[in-house]
């Protein structure tokens, strides 16, 4: 898949990011490095193969769902957000 200025526009908008102008360029060239590895994966001869393999023998082991009612997790991940006002993160409106 070729990647174009245009096609960076798209991304650009969708993830919501900017990327400099100085490193369009680079952007485009790794994009086109990412999508061609995964390319790769599309040779790979999976007929026959079940969808659901796993390395697990007896699939993933089970535990009991017990809720942790430490009062103090709030605060520790609040404490790390950049924002945090009454319980919750602030984040910047992303709808105009």
């Amino acid at each position: 898949m070729k990647f174009d200025d245009g096609m960076l526009q798209k991304l650009e908008k969708l993830s919501m990011l900017k990327i400099e102008e100085g490193r369009r360029e680079e952007m485009i060239k790794e994009l086109e490095k990412i999508v061609s590895f995964v390319d790769v994966l599309s040779e790979l001869d999976t007929e026959g193969l079940d969808p659901s393999f796993s390395t697990l023998k007896k699939g993933t082991p089970m535990r009991e769902d017990i809720p942790d009612e430490n009062p103090e997790i709030k605060d520790i991940i609040l404490k790390n957000a950049p924002d945090a006002q009454n319980d919750y993160f602030v984040v910047p409106n992303i709808i105009e």
